[in-house]
């Protein structure tokens, strides 16, 4: 059975078409938009796309769907879009319209119904995560600092792996570079990324590109809801709070978090990240009790050993049950516990899922990683051109 994506192909002819110009295109709704949502969209040079929605939901798109698409993010009309359509594919109007209003409202339903499966329901092509060829991940990963709050033991981070900090205006460069490549999603690590200064600068400066931004935390600092407003202020989308179940800071961070999304309407999307020790394995369920009432919107989960997998398996269905989505392919800040790094010491472990194709790892001084705890630099982003990290790159991967 041919799907929607193809049927466009099959339509039209888009090798008679010249392709649309590369790069990246961008679309936030306005503040009284009851939808809500944020498209970015990549055209490659062979004429396909990638439209990221709301920057989860990824879709692989040939040219003909790719071009409805850029006019979708262009806010064209539909009368607009299929003039655009007939003059480049020599089509009626009227199928013209048609098709691109079929392709609106489909992605529309992705925007309103978020869990949705698009190829079961919205008659999308499938794609294997992660399995297409892409001109550049859809994420990147900046460790903006290996430092870590002074209550944290010694030795929790790679301090020894980077000589300096890169500066502010360095960051600022390699966001640019992002954009430039199409990269649509930031998020700031560490270490703890709160403890440099320049954070809200530096969030705000990529959500002014149009990229959008989380940062992953060990949520002190965001007790303080004056610098908890500046992040917001900033354009913030979203936030991972490491779960540290005996500290009052960690509950006191998400509390504020619920309070601003709820209380004052602020659009933040807000996660947290357990470890499950041996010492806090029988309390998992309250934790994800207090956790679901608390206003999460997603849980993040791993073991610190794996004679604990089994109590992880019952924690993701207990998340599910307490409708918790998790998340999976997200950096661990390091703390007590570096998840990644555990895992990865397994031997013959595989790279993550993802590594180097969904995203790449930004070290504090600009070493590029194909993922977190995955110690191999395929180049520096201040130092060597885009071409040759990708390349190096999937040539790490393969």
């Amino acid at each position: 059975m041919v799907n929607f994506v193809d049927s466009l192909r099959q339509r039209f002819n888009p090798s008679r078409a010249e392709k649309l110009p590369t790069g990246i295109y961008h679309y936030q709704s306005p503040p009284d938009d009851p939808l809500n949502y944020r498209l970015h969209l990549r055209l490659e040079k062979d004429g396909s796309g990638l439209l990221v929605i709301n920057a989860s939901t990824v879709l692989h798109l040939n040219q003909t769907a790719a071009e409805y698409a850029y006019h979708m993010v262009q806010r064209n009309s539909g009368e607009q879009t299929a003039q655009e359509i007939t003059k480049r594919y020599r089509v009626r109007l009227s199928t013209a319209l048609e098709d691109f209003e079929g392709f609106r409202q489909r992605i529309e339903t992705l925007i309103t119904t978020p869990d949705l499966d698009p190829v079961t329901f919205l008659d999308f092509e499938r794609h294997e995560p992660y399995s297409d060829a892409v001109s550049a991940p859809y994420r990147l990963d900046c460790a903006l600092t290996y430092r870590l709050p002074d209550h944290a033991p010694p030795g929790m981070a790679p301090d020894k792996r980077v000589e300096r900090e890169l500066t502010t205006g360095e960051w600022k460069q390699i966001i640019d570079q992002a954009w430039q490549v199409g990269i649509p999603h930031i998020i700031f690590t560490g270490g703890e990324p709160t403890l440099r200064d320049d954070l809200v600068e530096l969030i705000k400066y990529a959500e002014d590109n149009g990229q959008v931004t989380g940062i992953l935390t060990d949520g002190l600092r965001l007790t303080d809801t004056n610098y908890l407003d500046q992040l917001l202020q900033a354009g913030l989308d979203h936030a991972m709070v490491i779960l540290q179940p005996n500290e009052q800071h960690t509950w006191e961070s998400l509390a504020s978090f619920a309070y601003w999304a709820e209380t004052l309407e602020e659009d933040i999307f807000i996660a947290a990240h357990l470890t499950i020790t041996q010492q806090n394995a029988t309390q998992v369920f309250h934790l994800m009790d207090k956790l679901a009432e608390g206003g999460v919107s997603a849980i993040s989960l791993s073991e610190s050993d794996p004679s604990l997998s089994e109590t992880l398996q019952d924690a993701r269905s207990y998340a599910d049950s307490r409708d918790l989505p998790l998340i999976w392919d997200l950096p661990v800040p390091y703390s007590n516990m570096n998840p990644v790094a555990l895992e990865l010491e397994a031997e013959e472990q595989p790279l993550p899922k993802g590594s180097g194709v969904g995203w790449l790892y930004i070290e504090p001084d600009g070493d590029v990683l194909p993922g977190q705890g995955i110690n191999e630099v395929v180049g520096n982003m201040l130092e060597d051109d885009w071409d040759h990290i990708w390349e190096m790159t999937l040539r790490y991967i393969k």
